[in-house]
């Protein structure tokens, strides 16, 4: 369960504060693949960055499985994530200096967890990288770099799996097979997704769909 009860969220220009999502509250239950639509600037990545706690609230709460989130301390929002959420970015955010299996490692390491080798090599063979596990971030394609990135996300069996245009610096095809591939690997481990794009069809595929529209959250037909 995700929910927002009054979040507004504002930043400064200058002596004025620009709003990105005002006064919104919304529940959503576990419930598969859902979709986050919207204009650019509309305020997509902002909610994601505030349901992971990257970012906080101007004012309001956020709740993740009845877990208050906003006035967390930094360490217990690390563990919060580690637990809890796992996070697909646009540009991979892998770490340079760590092999495929070591960006995986990552997240076990902050909580950790037993045989954390073991699943590490089993969610990246889930994903098709074997025999790339000591391969640099710099030896892999786009699409294998996107696959450590859901590995990686995957890895710590969250409830929650935030994607931020996952696809975005794919090439098409590319960009297909890793979607196939994350909803595929959701479906088998039983997570939701919560899915930002400015795709439509890809939006469609999903099995809900909320816009980001006058700095509110509402749900499509």
């Amino acid at each position: 369960m995700i929910e927002f009860n009054n979040v507004t969220k504002s930043f400064k220009q200058g002596s004025r504060d620009i709003p990105v999502l005002s006064d919104v509250s919304f529940k959503l239950k576990e419930s598969g693949i859902v979709a986050i639509v919207g204009k650019s600037g509309s305020g997509k990545s902002t909610f994601l960055s505030l349901l992971s706690g990257l970012d906080g609230p101007t004012s309001g709460d956020i709740l993740v499985d009845n877990q208050k989130i906003t006035g967390l301390s930094e360490k217990e929002l690390t563990i919060f994530r580690a637990k809890k959420i796992g996070i697909v970015f646009q540009n991979f955010h892998l770490i340079d200096h760590f092999t495929a299996l070591e960006n995986v490692l990552l997240p076990l390491e902050i909580l950790e967890g037993e045989n954390a080798m073991e699943r590490a090599k089993d969610i990246l063979n889930l994903v098709g990288l074997e025999g790339r596990f000591d391969h640099f971030p710099s030896q892999l394609s786009g699409g294998e770099k996107q696959r450590v990135a859901i590995a990686r996300a995957y890895v710590t069996n969250p409830h929650f799996i935030l994607a931020d245009e996952p696809s975005g610096n794919l090439d098409p095809e590319t960009g297909d097979v890793v979607m196939e591939l994350l909803f595929k690997t959701a479906k088998e481990l039983k997570q939701t997704v919560i899915l930002v794009t400015h795709d439509h069809e890809l939006a469609a595929k999903c099995d809900e769909c909320y816009e980001i529209k006058n700095h509110k959250i509402v749900k499509r037909a």
